[in-house]
């Protein structure tokens, strides 16, 4: 009975070793290439990122929005790769996607004010991004 349960005990704590020392996810690597120029005020938000290099990665950004609108300024430089934009209003509503662009001024669609949510991702992208956000 005691071997049978020091058995058990045994076989338990080896199968939380080989959990522990296993990973399906690969560590996670700095990208030292990727380091963005945020400006985060309430009604107005910036980023830059100035000749990144090969970057794949998904950041996201809270901003404060007192309007129901705003607009995006885009001027990107994309020399390999894409990159893109996604931005929710307050009610995690959609109102505005689309690859960052050379140039580019467009409004988002009527949202509600508040905290809204602005996603950027990169795919193999190197280049310049640059964008900007103003409430409308």
């Amino acid at each position: 009975m005691i071997n049978t349960k020091i058995t058990i005990i045994l076989s338990l704590l080896f199968a939380l070793l080989a959990i522990g020392c296993s990973s399906s996810n690969p560590p996670s690597v700095p990208l030292s290439n990727f380091s963005p120029e945020i400006v985060n005020n309430i009604d107005a938000f910036s980023f830059q990122i100035t000749n990144g290099e090969n970057i794949t990665t998904t950041v996201e950004y809270s901003w404060e929005n007192t309007g129901t609108q705003a607009t995006i300024d885009h001027s990107t430089t994309t020399t390999a790769g894409t990159a893109s934009i996604v931005i929710f209003d307050a009610d995690s509503a959609q109102v505005y996607t689309n690859g960052l662009v050379a140039s580019a001024n467009e409004p988002t669609t009527v949202g509600t004010a508040g905290t809204w949510k602005i996603r950027v991702s990169f795919v193999n992208y190197s280049g310049t991004a640059n964008f900007r956000l103003q409430k409308l």
